[in-house]
């Protein structure tokens, strides 16, 4: 799983806050295009997406670890490709632990030997975002 090892490295530089292999993550040009989990919704631009990921990582903030507990998935079409499944977010605030789940999906593109991150999106699903709850009978 080719792509699946590329966001392995993404989310370990992530975890040992080395923000330079983070921004070398992704694609270096202003159309990238990231959707966050919050509370911005989106970062467009490796500019505003490398300044992100610097006040993440000199944030409080301390992600412990990362696990996909769905997936991932991933299809590779010559220089692009996607992944995509479902991950646990375990963070560190204060001493204070907890665990988020996203959805997380990435499309990449294959620059000389290098996967990079050319959109990004990690969402979690609203509870009920049309007042009916699940429609799924």
């Amino acid at each position: 799983m080719i792509l699946a090892d590329r966001i392995r490295r993404f989310y370990n530089a992530i975890i040992a806050n080395e923000i330079d292999k983070i921004n070398a993550s992704y694609c270096p040009d202003e159309d990238t295009y990231v959707v966050l989990e919050g509370p911005r919704f989106t970062t467009k631009g490796h500019i505003q997406i490398s300044k992100g990921w610097r006040d993440f990582c000199d944030s409080k903030i301390v992600l412990d670890k990362i696990e996909w507990i769905e997936g991932p998935f991933e299809e590779i079409q010559g220089d692009m490709g996607w992944l995509a499944g479902i991950i646990e977010i375990y963070v560190s605030i204060d001493r204070k632990q907890f665990m988020n789940t996203f959805r997380a999906s990435f499309v990449l593109k294959k620059e000389q030997d290098d996967w990079k991150i050319r959109h990004e999106h990690v969402s979690a699903p609203h509870a009920d975002p049309y007042g009916i709850g699940d429609w799924l009978e």
